[in-house]
């Protein structure tokens, strides 16, 4: 078995650098660790942390190919992010014109759980703690 310890970051490739680092800057609130382009790729690598934590590789590569999948299929489904409040969390990101879907409840905790996207369709889940 694997002396596994924590998440150690999530990668993600975007497809416009600059609308995803504002959409995990200023809509999602990571803070930049480091950034840096990278020449001989043609792509920039921003390092990203939430609560002081590590948490978000986001690259650009030039003309990446698109998602194909959906949440359902196989391979990573979604990255999600527990909130305080799903009802105030939606309103927020209604506020900077992403739509969330309505509100689910978890069936196993009773606690409730929204999805939106991210600018690439990237699936993102919140969920009320």
């Amino acid at each position: 078995m694997l002396n596994l310890q924590s998440l150690h970051h999530i990668a993600i490739i975007c497809s416009d650098y600059q609308k995803s680092k504002a959409f995990y800057t200023e809509v999602m609130g990571f803070r930049v660790i480091n950034e840096q382009f990278r020449k001989e790729r043609n792509s920039y690598k921003l390092d990203l942390s939430l609560c002081d934590q590590y948490l978000i590789e986001l690259f650009s590569f030039p003309d990446p190919p698109a998602r194909p999948t959906r949440p359902e299929a196989t391979g990573l489904r979604h990255i999600a992010f527990a909130v305080a409040n799903v009802e105030a969390s939606i309103q927020l990101l209604k506020d900077k014109g992403i739509a969330a879907e309505p509100i689910r409840i978890d069936e196993l905790t009773g606690r409730k759980f929204t999805f939106f996207q991210d600018p690439d369709g990237l699936p993102i889940e919140l969920y009320e703690q």
